[in-house]
């Protein structure tokens, strides 16, 4: 009988995630690029930020969190660059907090939110949300066979076909990269990985979370047009305000679905 790497049995661990995705929903963990995306929830739900946080002294990540309908609600940040200052985007950054997120807080369900660009030739437009179906990469090219499809980095999000007919919502592809811009490379790879959005750590995000199983949804809000006439940077400056108050009530109708349920319920 094959067994994972803790001696678990497939059939067992199976059965296992089964009984789990009966059980109510209990905490959740948002991972979150930049504390300005995350500030309207934050304030929506009255989360504390939290001094004595369960994360290494030496990172500046940051811990916000609060109970809010029954549920344990953990917004995690990797907050600012220690030499420069600025948010610490990219998937490096998103990689480690949801590694430690999930080591310390021992989540539920993962819910990485934020903004990202869209394509119009995909029918995506400025303050569209979208969840994810699927996320990959767009910038990890291995002309190597086998080695291709592990750059790529195809995963599928944790479905949630009656959350996504409760509120209406678009559902679109994710590719993720670690460039605001699009080379030439860049745009035949996100070409074939058909995606609808663009940003740069959502797949970041799906790779961590799927090595420990944790169900994981990706909510991404359009503050750019990747395929219009304007830049890419002018354009998300000028709508992040209105994309992450426009996230922050398409999330809070997201929360409020999941109270009560359990995984096989979303």
């Amino acid at each position: 009988m094959a067994a994972n790497a803790d001696g678990i049995s497939n059939a067992a661990m199976e059965n296992l995630i089964g009984r789990v995705e009966k059980r109510p929903i209990s905490t959740i963990v948002f991972i979150v690029a930049m504390q300005k995306e995350a500030q309207p929830l934050i304030e929506r739900l009255r989360l504390v930020k939290v001094v004595n946080s369960p994360f290494p002294k030496e990172v500046a990540w940051i811990l916000f969190k609060g109970m809010y309908k029954n549920l344990n609600i953990n917004i995690v940040c990797p907050g600012k660059d220690s030499a420069l200052g600025v948010d610490s985007v990219c998937t490096v950054p998103a990689s480690l907090v949801t590694y430690a997120s999930i080591q310390a807080l021992r989540p539920d369900l993962i819910i990485n939110a934020g903004t990202a660009g869209g394509f119009k030739a995909k029918g995506a437009s400025i303050c569209d949300v979208y969840i994810v179906s699927s996320s990959a990469f767009h910038d990890r090219r291995i002309p190597v066979p086998v080695l291709d499809l592990y750059g790529v980095g195809m995963k599928k999000a944790f479905p949630t076909p009656n959350l996504i007919k409760e509120l209406n919502l678009k559902v679109g592809r994710l590719s993720t990269g670690d460039s605001m811009d699009m080379s030439p490379h860049d745009k035949e790879s996100i070409t074939a990985n058909d995606a609808t959005v663009k940003d740069m750590e959502g797949a970041a995000v799906a790779y961590v979370a799927d090595i420990f199983k944790v169900p994981t949804i990706l909510i991404k809000g359009v503050t750019d047009i990747v395929d219009g006439n304007r830049p890419t940077s002018e354009e998300f400056l000028e709508n992040l305000a209105a994309v992450t108050a426009k996230l922050d009530e398409s999330i809070t109708k997201v929360i409020d679905f999941i109270s009560g349920k359990c995984l096989s319920d979303l």
